[in-house]
């Protein structure tokens, strides 16, 4: 059986920050391994300039990263909604999974929810922390909140030591 899990980055990374922690992303792509025999992990990021070392970490870490182009607003914040390129990709590779994982608790993916449900491709949804849309709720049954995962994927705070980072 392969399965496969589409990321939502920014609402898997924002949702952890909001309860004051930081997702080892390695430890989650193994969880995901260990945990769901995930083969295929694609995550979705808004492309910044400057940023092409954490793409490339992102692919060594065994993440396919797709990226999509962001805009700069007059406020100066960055705009990368990722939402239509998850939902295309999950279809794009329809045929390839038997099971699929969405990480995410944005109810704009209730309707890719609701398909993969009725068409018993749903494994999963990764929700962030208890804070997921309430749309996602019919789906209580398939939600593993992240953040009751802290334990085992918190990234570990570093410490200088002689001038040296050390976990």
């Amino acid at each position: 059986m392969k399965t496969y899990a589409f990321i939502d980055s920014q609402n898997l990374n924002l949702g952890v920050q909001s309860l004051g922690w930081k997702l080892d992303w390695r430890k989650f792509r193994q969880y995901l391994r260990n945990k769901y025999n995930v083969s295929e992990a694609y995550t979705f990021i808004g492309y910044k300039a400057g940023n092409e070392a954490l793409y490339t970490k992102m692919q060594q870490m065994g993440y396919i990263v797709v990226l999509k182009p962001t805009m700069e607003l007059p406020d100066k914040t960055v705009k990368g909604n990722v939402d239509a390129e998850l939902v295309l990709h999950s279809m794009i590779h329809y045929k390839e999974y038997n099971k699929s994982i969405i990480v995410s608790g944005d109810g704009d993916f209730h309707c890719l929810v609701e398909y993969l449900d009725q068409q018993e491709k749903l494994l999963h949804i990764l929700a962030p922390n208890r804070h997921y849309s309430g749309l996602l709720r019919k789906y209580n049954r398939y939600i593993i909140r992240v953040d009751l995962l802290r334990n085992s994927l918190e990234a570990q705070k570093k410490t200088e030591i002689n001038g040296r980072s050390k976990p």
